[in-house]
């Protein structure tokens, strides 16, 4: 980062900064709301729900809407209202119970200050890839260790393949020792990358629907395994396969780390 200082006149910075600077300006004003744990909860809960709305209305249309099917990993299932209501309670508990504790714990140390400048693009895009990539390694690492443990896996991972046809909603049906985990792998990058505020903010926001996108059960022709080249990129169908077998596929996101250990495998073309 190219300064953190949050006292003096603002440098009018690269072209790239101030592509950035006005939503970093309105993003600054609100600091003290933005810093408070209160809006940690409702903003990770609201940007989750969010992500996971648009899937929740195609699952919906899906049966009446017979174009849809061809898109669905599943053509034939959809979840159940009893299902969907359980993951929201689910989510919601666990934020209540875990997130607000933590947020509150990060705040008695006192608001970090911000600084004036917002991040050049580049840097942003950077430090938000790099995140990406320390995560999907942890979470592969983390994944494989829960899987070939047995113990591990009945205790903490198990609840999380309860539902072998996923759904947006289940993207989060998880115990609270997992998703500690994967909250303390993203604290641990974004404070390792010192990423400006605003990295943070877009790795957060990429970091969830990347999660919900590979657990929606929708492969699109938009969909991001089909934008990113050379097969680097899981998707759905990928992640799909491991709810359905268990033993591959254990990367959240990338196919790299599965290729060298050998436990890659390619989802039937439909």
């Amino acid at each position: 980062m190219s300064s953190h200082n949050s006292s003096g006149p603002l440098v009018l910075g690269p072209p790239g900064q101030l592509l950035l600077q006005p939503l970093w300006d309105q993003v600054r004003a609100r600091a003290a709301l933005a810093q408070s744990p209160p809006f940690a909860v409702l903003f990770s809960i609201t940007a989750y729900l969010g992500c996971c709305l648009p899937f929740v209305l195609l699952d919906l249309l899906c049966p009446r809407v017979r174009a849809l099917r061809r898109y669905k990993v599943h053509p034939d299932c959809r979840p159940s209202a009893r299902q969907l209501l359980a993951c929201l309670g689910r989510t919601v508990c666990q934020h209540a119970a875990l997130l607000l504790p933590a947020s509150l714990l990060h705040c008695a140390r006192g608001p970090a200050p911000w600084p004036r400048e917002a991040p050049e693009l580049p840097q942003l895009a950077r430090h938000v890839l790099g995140c990406l990539l320390l995560f999907d390694a942890e979470v592969f690492a983390w994944h494989v260790l829960h899987h070939r443990v047995p113990w591990l896996y009945r205790t903490f991972h198990k609840l999380h393949h309860q539902h072998a046809a996923s759904f947006a909603l289940a993207t989060q049906y998880m115990g609270a020792w997992e998703l500690l985990s994967l909250g303390f792998f993203h604290v641990l990058n974004v404070a390792l990358l010192q990423c400006h505020p605003l990295s943070v903010l877009a790795f957060h926001l990429l970091n969830i629907w990347l999660s919900v996108e590979d657990h929606s059960g929708y492969d699109f022709p938009w969909s991001t395994h089909r934008l990113v080249p050379f097969g680097w990129y899981g998707g759905v169908a990928h992640h799909d396969l491991h709810h359905s077998q268990f033993n591959c596929n254990f990367a959240p996101y990338f196919t790299h780390w599965d290729r060298i250990l050998g436990t890659l495998r390619s989802a039937p073309a439909k």
